[in-house]
């Protein structure tokens, strides 16, 4: 049978539609699913659903660089550190909010499932963080997104088969950014005087219940963890306000680096406890630092005022419809009186992917995802 050049043309097109089709499906294939858990530094929306919560960001200015100018929900002007980790991790952005999947089941029992966002503005490791003057709940605390965690857990195993489900978690890449909040409410209750506790036992009360957290995640089959560490609290512009020269106040930030050794210990001590853990800590705290000590070698022009506020610093209030905003907001590390600018989640994220000790250890995230 005679072969014309125009068909031979067209079955080399085929064969390559086809080659491609087969690196995209093996790409998907191989593509973890992405869980995350923390409070408003990766919140995508689920303060929305909650009633009565003041922790919320689902109105302008916030998302005005977000596609559409949309507010979702997120703390920042566009995307956040989970949206541009997510992406690193052959993502669109970040997973949807748990309670958008609502009481369905459908969404666990097809390919486009790839995980699901926890995460709670204003919530803490500790259940007392985030509740009301008069002890109302007023965020998802980290023990209630474990809870939903396992309920997800237990969705999967219906669908998938307990083993399916458990090798579907242990591949999946779980990330956590938490703690902030709880050393914000240990330093107000401690100037307050309503503390009873030392800054030791405070430390100590706050690992231990993270590690109650933690251990529980591994029980699912959780293996592969990417903690986002507490970053110079004391630096957000709503504290730097308190200091009269707008610096930052040592104080939080010298409980940051207390925690943040406390949980490099415990994630030593559990992946030598659990089978097949693997586990990446982000110092966001030494990242953070380097960039205000040396902004401009980072692309950045201010490190201590807030974009979007009110009053000094612009961080005498939240960033609401009726507060002032920046327009150089690529060049500013703080977007509100408490979260950074997407620039600088993006500048975070590509440093917990790619980079290296010691801002980055004992493996970079991209090494996580890809582990075993």
């Amino acid at each position: 049978m005679e072969i014309t050049t125009r068909s031979f043309v067209l079955s080399l097109a085929g064969i390559g539609i086809m080659v491609m089709m087969m690196m995209t499906s093996s790409a998907e294939a191989t593509m973890p699913a992405v869980f995350v858990l923390g409070d408003s530094t990766v919140d995508v929306g689920t303060n929305n659903f909650l009633t009565g919560s003041v922790d919320r960001a689902d109105f302008p200015h916030n998302g005005i660089d977000f596609p559409g100018s949309k507010a979702t929900g997120r703390f920042s002007n566009g995307y956040n550190i989970a949206d541009f980790l997510a992406k690193q991790l052959g993502l669109e952005m970040s997973p949807p909010p748990f309670f958008s999947l609502g009481n369905g089941t459908a969404p666990l029992n097809n390919s486009s499932f790839k995980g699901v966002n926890f995460a709670s503005g204003g919530s803490g490791i500790l259940d007392t963080t985030g509740l009301s003057p008069d002890g109302v709940k007023m965020v998802v605390p980290l023990s209630e997104q474990v809870q939903q965690l396992g309920s997800i857990s237990s969705r999967l195993a219906s669908f998938k088969g307990a083993e399916t489900a458990a090798d579907y978690l242990a591949t999946s890449v779980f990330i956590i950014s938490i703690g902030s909040n709880d050393m914000f409410h240990y330093d107000h209750d401690n100037s307050s005087s309503s503390s009873s506790s030392t800054k030791e036992q405070f430390i100590s009360q706050v690992t231990a219940t993270y590690q109650k957290h933690l251990r529980t995640m591994l029980g699912f089959g959780v293996r592969k963890i990417g903690i986002i560490s507490t970053g110079p609290v004391g630096c957000c512009p709503s504290q730097r306000r308190f200091n009269q020269t707008s610096g930052c106040l040592e104080p939080l930030n010298e409980l940051a680096v207390s925690f943040n050794a406390k949980v490099k210990t415990m994630m030593a001590h559990l992946s030598s406890e659990f089978d097949g853990m693997q586990y990446s800590i982000g110092d966001t705290y030494s990242m953070t630092m380097n960039l205000i000590k040396s902004p401009a070698s980072y692309g950045f022009k201010n490190i201590n005022t807030a974009c979007c506020g009110l009053g000094k610093l612009n961080a005498d209030f939240f960033c609401t419809p009726d507060a002032n905003v920046c327009t150089n907001r690529d060049e500013m590390l703080f977007w509100d009186m408490f979260h950074p600018s997407q620039a600088a989640s993006k500048l975070a994220a590509s440093d917990l992917y790619n980079g290296g000790q010691p801002f980055v250890t004992p493996i970079n995230f991209k090494q996580l995802a890809a582990a075993f």
